[in-house]
């Protein structure tokens, strides 16, 4: 992952989940009360883990899972619940600090290595499962497609991802949120079609797929074998 556009995103997204929002993430991946619409994106977040959880094997004894962008520590937390060994990498040492400090007062049967950096550098090049939750959806089509294709090569049976589907809900915000001032905008979700998927991807077999909308929780999840 060398081009441009994904070193200019990837600094970017870098700097807003380690500095500007990094208290609003915490809050949003905690049990603290929070406002109406992130409460509707708490909600779609935790049905989208759910769903990625659901379509990895029921006891991950001795498995190795690739949490890449694990942001808070949520989806790595559980999948060492039931017996994973866990790499979790994040290039916010913010959320990864978070994401340690929470899993150092839990008992789990699996284990957790987080790691600050490039996700798609996680260290370690052999995984039984990958997972990028919500992660790659900063990124323009190319790099979308490049990225997908460099955690795959890491997995040795499935790699599960998301990507932020185009809808008119999701075009009008994106639409708005240039209206805020520059200092106070997210870094942008790029929406893509299914159809760009997948025809991005017509030498993998997509193996399932599912859409969660939870008010401004828009997303759709992918299942490729690795």
């Amino acid at each position: 992952m060398t081009s441009a556009t994904y070193q200019k995103r990837k600094d970017e997204l870098e700097a807003y989940f380690d500095r500007t929002a990094s208290a609003a993430w915490a809050r949003l991946t905690s049990d603290a009360p929070v406002s109406g619409i992130r409460a509707t994106v708490r909600a779609g977040r935790d049905a989208m883990r759910e769903t990625l959880l659901s379509w990895l094997p029921e006891d991950l004894t001795g498995r190795r899972i690739l949490d890449a962008g694990c942001g808070a520590g949520q989806l790595a937390i559980e999948a060492a619940r039931r017996g994973a060994d866990v790499v979790a990498v994040d290039l916010s040492q913010t959320l990864v600090n978070l994401a340690a400090e929470r899993s150092e007062a839990l008992t789990l049967p699996g284990s957790i290595q987080f790691r600050v950096g490039d996700m798609f550098n996680p260290g370690d090049s052999t995984f039984d499962h990958v997972v990028a939750m919500d992660s790659l959806i900063h990124y323009n089509l190319d790099d979308f497609e490049d990225g997908v294709r460099k955690l795959a090569s890491f997995a040795d049976n499935t790699v599960l991802f998301t990507f932020a589907p185009r809808t008119p809900l999701l075009s009008a915000m994106h639409a708005a949120g240039k209206l805020f001032p520059r200092s106070d905008r997210s870094p942008a979700i790029c929406p893509h079609t299914a159809k760009e998927i997948g025809d991005r991807f017509t030498d993998r077999a997509l193996l399932r797929s599912k859409r969660i909308k939870s008010g401004f929780y828009i997303s759709m999840a992918l299942e490729m074998a690795g």
